[in-house]
């Protein structure tokens, strides 16, 4: 069995804060009800989601779960935190997350695994700014994520990001394709948001 990859730490635009800046050992010690992601030692709340975010968000959770689970391609779950940088310390928590088998979790049940996923999918609240998602994405990515896909559900698009190539945004006529990372899964957008 492999071991988990390790993340690769990042530095440079660090957000700007005047509250002393948390680590991901501080971030497990605070209550589940109050806890968020951390971003470069920056606790971000997580906010109550629409019905449209949930929606997405459950059926990419029952379409690719049942795909990888079909396939044993891995595991698929929502929110799972992933430790991805250190000091300022980054745990995100991708809406969706995929993550191959064969990948040994570094998780003792304590803690945050600091490993990336395989595939991250931030669905699009109203609190998130166009900053956070674009800082999300480049961790991601820099971590060594595979495939990071930003659904916009009210908008009805999704932006497919890869390592080494320009974004790609998909509308109503296109498909979520799995490339590489889950190969052969493919979801039409009008089905997501159906």
């Amino acid at each position: 069995m492999r071991v988990a990859r390790p993340f690769r730490a990042t530095g440079g635009n660090a957000m700007v804060s005047t509250a002393p800046l948390m680590t991901a050992d501080d971030l497990d010690r605070v209550p589940d009800d109050e806890r968020g992601e951390l971003l470069r030692g920056v606790m971000l709340p997580v906010t109550p989601v629409r019905r449209v975010h949930w929606k997405a968000t459950g059926k990419l959770v029952t379409s690719l779960g049942g795909y990888a689970d079909a396939n044993g391609l891995g595991d698929v779950g929502p929110e799972a935190g992933f430790l991805l940088e250190r000091d300022p310390d980054t745990v995100l928590a991708p809406d969706v997350s995929f993550v191959a088998a064969g990948w040994a979790w570094p998780d003792d049940g304590l803690g945050w695994p600091e490993m990336a996923p395989d595939l991250a999918v931030e669905v699009l609240s109203p609190s998130n700014t166009r900053r956070e998602i674009a800082l999300k994405v480049e961790i991601y990515l820099r971590a060594g994520v595979r495939l990071v896909w930003v659904v916009d559900a009210e908008a009805r698009t999704v932006v497919v990001h890869a390592p080494g190539r320009p974004p790609c945004r998909l509308g109503m006529d296109d498909a979520l394709d799995g490339e590489d990372v889950l190969p052969g899964y493919r979801l039409p957008l009008a089905d997501l948001f159906a």
